[in-house]
């Protein structure tokens, strides 16, 4: 049997308006083991303290006070690629579309279970760790380097600030390059869960990729679009074991 994480080291940043909901949440996921929990009541507390604390993953309503969770979510991404969990009272599909796209990680639909809350948040933190063991090579294409063991990309040698889903989109692609995926096929095997015609977070995934990884991203080398089929990663590169 595979060893667990030690999820006491890992730090926890709560964002939510109901301070009901805040104790709640601190209180189950204390009893599962968490320690390192810090709590915000609006936007620019939780922006301040993922600045200050550098939290391992995010958890994130929509509803705040001073400015709307995307708005949060969209400013968090210009400082950590820790993993995003929004919380919301909405469980319409335009939502989840675009709290996925702006950089979101996992989408959970109040009301709800804190213990829910604390076994997504177990479920994010075991796969990283698993990943990050069982992966031991380096995969290249132009002059970007994917270093799976360490969770880093690079481009002319200068660190790439990706999203978890984007890393995860762009690993899954190194690890099969040049085969062609169509967008359910993609969305299945980096969100794993069924897709429902997400089309958008795919779309806004791969252009962000583009952005950060091509020389020119309106004519993209590497990551590319198979028209009615889905996208791939040309790549004659290498894989370093």
């Amino acid at each position: 049997m595979l060893a667990m994480p030690d999820m006491s080291a890992k730090k926890i940043l709560l964002i939510d308006d109901e301070i009901d909901i805040l104790h709640l949440l601190e209180t189950v996921l204390k009893k599962e083991g968490f320690s390192h929990i810090y709590k915000a009541s609006n936007g620019w507390d939780g922006i301040d303290m993922c600045c200050a604390h550098q939290p391992d993953i995010i958890v994130l309503d929509i509803m705040l006070p001073d400015m709307d969770g995307f708005e949060v979510c969209r400013r968090l991404r210009d400082i950590t690629v820790a993993p995003i969990l929004f919380l919301s009272a909405k469980n319409e599909d335009t939502d989840k579309i675009l709290g996925l796209g702006l950089g979101g990680d996992d989408y959970i639909t109040k009301p709800f279970s804190p213990k829910e809350v604390a076994y997504r948040i177990k479920a994010h933190f075991r796969r990283h760790y698993y990943l990050s063991r069982k992966e031991e090579t380096v995969y290249t294409f132009g002059d970007v380097e994917i270093d799976a063991k360490r969770g880093e990309v690079r481009k002319a040698g200068k660190l790439v600030a990706l999203t978890a889903k984007e890393y995860q989109l762009l690993l899954f692609l190194a690890r099969h390059p040049n085969q062609i995926f169509s967008k359910s096929k993609l969305y299945e095997a980096v969100w794993e869960e069924e897709y429902f015609g997400y089309d958008n977070t795919i779309m806004v995934h791969m252009r962000h990729l583009r952005e950060k990884l091509e020389d020119n991203p309106s004519a993209p080398v590497y990551l590319l679009t198979v028209r009615g089929l889905g996208y791939k990663l040309q790549n004659e590169g290498k894989v370093q074991a």
